[in-house]
């Protein structure tokens, strides 16, 4: 194949012992004679220089030393789409019948043949499969017309991740005689499209999912191809240095799931832009450099008219460090799942509060970094939250009299939740509103009485206990206490906050902090 390379040969991906490069140049370098191959690798560490050599500029990289010069014959060009299915899937089995002879009758003659039924073998292998993955398999292209159809037409679950592909003519070539195709991986493939009509019309009928990743496609082409995707569900975008310049106009309106991670180039306004897809349910946010978010078409306690389907929004690896990013999120109508991993504002030793107040400032929060807040914690986390900016309400107006309640607007603008919480559990009291001590054991310990209702002669006893104590050390202090076996207690609570209310302390490894036991509040224990 090397002694018939032509300029055809540029912008071809190419595999030299297991890295990755695209041919950016084919000729002759002086004064050394024959063919060279200038190549720039998809990690530019593996590389000499930027396509310079002795002052000359044979091709231009994008990184100083990404560029190299190879002999033509030190590269793997790859193969077709059958050649590397069936090496993979067939060619493992296919050694095991080698030298295996067969005897057929032919007229009145016995005949001994090899390999007859290794190649129906083959073809019934291939006509079954449904999930092929030949991901690093050096695929170039489709093969031969048809081929295809013939041999494997019943996949539906195709990963060609880390290929030889360079042209989305070759992708629909294949997929176009994959008619049954729902889930395509084509990441980490350096893919050019072209100007015009992306895909022939049906070549993608079937198509629910599709992985673009690090593959340089750009918004204005995903538009473009989208066409071709009349029931996409899924779609996969990161790392792709897209910016989103245009709003989807009769296309991408089935998509449920988006994940633009990893394009540093997206902003709140670009997300805009992408808003009204009326069935997005889940967007995937992560280190694209988010550190703002204000829906401009509502007020404060009102939900928007953007992303009206999401359910699951995930923001992880940015640098989101105000609260204003997490009260808009309440606008959200559909909003359940939210993932805020590795931002500034969650950051620190204050995990468990961050927490608590993310919980508080989004009312309809069922899931929080892949974990789920229960009715407890929720009530306890909006308790909490309550009580922790109740002196800053005060000093801005508010009042435990409604008649005189008027919080200023700067600070309904930082709590927007912060009046409803009030209606749910009642102002905070004056005793709620006293300076935090110094963080020291003795300012954390909580006055509890401790009673055994199903125990008539068992005296009501007073105890402090610290209010980071768990739930399985309290039944541990209990159970010398009362002398009775620890898996055998049973723990609750009542608050005279909330009179004729029992809180059940479910969980052995949670604290009483996280279930919002208070100074004067009465631990009723059974067994």
């Amino acid at each position: 194949m090397n002694d018939t390379l032509t300029s055809d040969v540029i912008g071809r991906r190419v595999d030299v012992n297991g890295e990755h490069a695209t041919v950016r140049f084919y000729g002759v370098i002086p004064p050394v004679a024959g063919p060279w191959l200038g190549v720039e690798w998809d990690n530019p560490e593996r590389g000499k220089h930027d396509g310079r050599h002795e002052g000359t500029v044979y091709f231009t990289c994008r990184h100083p030393t990404g560029g190299s010069f190879i002999r033509p014959n030190k590269v793997n060009f790859g193969v077709d789409f059958l050649t590397a299915l069936k090496h993979r899937y067939v060619l493992g089995d296919e050694a095991a019948e080698v030298g295996k002879g067969h005897t057929v009758t032919v007229g009145n003659k016995p005949v001994e043949t090899v390999g007859f039924d290794s190649i129906i073998k083959q073809q019934s292998q291939l006509s079954k499969l449904q999930d092929v993955s030949l991901r690093s398999c050096a695929v170039n292209c489709a093969g031969d017309r048809g081929g295809i159809a013939a041999a494997c037409p019943n996949i539906r679950n195709l990963d060609l991740s880390k290929n030889l592909l360079s042209l989305w003519d070759d992708v629909t070539d294949i997929a176009d005689q994959l008619r049954h195709l729902e889930v395509l991986n084509l990441s980490e493939n350096k893919l050019r499209f072209p100007p015009g009509a992306a895909s022939p019309a049906g070549t993608f009928s079937a198509l629910k999912v599709l992985v673009l990743s690090r593959t340089g496609i750009t918004w204005a082409e995903v538009l473009r191809c989208a066409a071709g995707w009349p029931v996409l569900e899924e779609l996969y975008l990161a790392a792709n240095d897209i910016a989103i310049l245009e709003r989807p106009t009769d296309v991408l309106q089935t998509v449920k799931l988006l994940d633009l991670s990893s394009n540093q180039s997206i902003d709140e306004n670009q997300l805009f832009l992408i808003a009204y897809l009326p069935r997005l349910e889940q967007l995937i946010l992560s280190d694209v450099g988010l550190s703002s978010l204000h829906f401009p078409d509502t007020e404060i306690g009102c939900k928007t008219s953007m992303f009206t389907s999401l359910q699951y929004l995930v923001v992880n690896d940015n640098q989101i460090s105000q609260w204003s990013f997490i009260n808009e999120l309440d606008k959200l109508e559909s909003l359940q799942a939210l993932s805020c991993l590795r931002n500034p504002l969650t950051a620190g030793s204050r995990a468990d509060s961050t927490r608590q107040f993310i919980i508080a400032r989004v009312a309809q929060l069922q899931v929080l970094n892949k974990c789920q807040i229960l009715p407890e914690e929720r009530r306890g986390a909006e308790l909490d939250y309550r009580k922790a900016f109740g002196g800053e309400w005060r000093k801005a107006g508010g009042h435990q009299d409604p008649d005189q309640n008027r919080p200023s607007a700067e600070f309904r603008a930082a709590h927007p939740r912060y009046q409803s919480l009030c209606l749910r559990y009642g102002a905070p009291e004056d005793g709620e509103l006293k300076t935090q001590q110094p963080f020291l054991l003795k300012n954390q310990l909580l006055t509890l009485k401790i009673k055994c209702p199903h125990q008539l002669d068992q005296k009501v006893i007073e105890k402090q206990l610290p209010e980071s104590m768990t739930v399985q050390k309290v039944k541990g202090m209990l159970s010398r206490l009362l002398r009775v076996p620890a898996s055998d207690l049973l723990l609750s609570y009542e608050s005279p906050k909330m009179p004729g209310r029992e809180i059940e302390l479910e969980s052995d490894q949670q604290s009483l902090q996280f279930y919002s036991v208070e100074n004067g509040d009465c631990l009723l224990v059974r067994w």
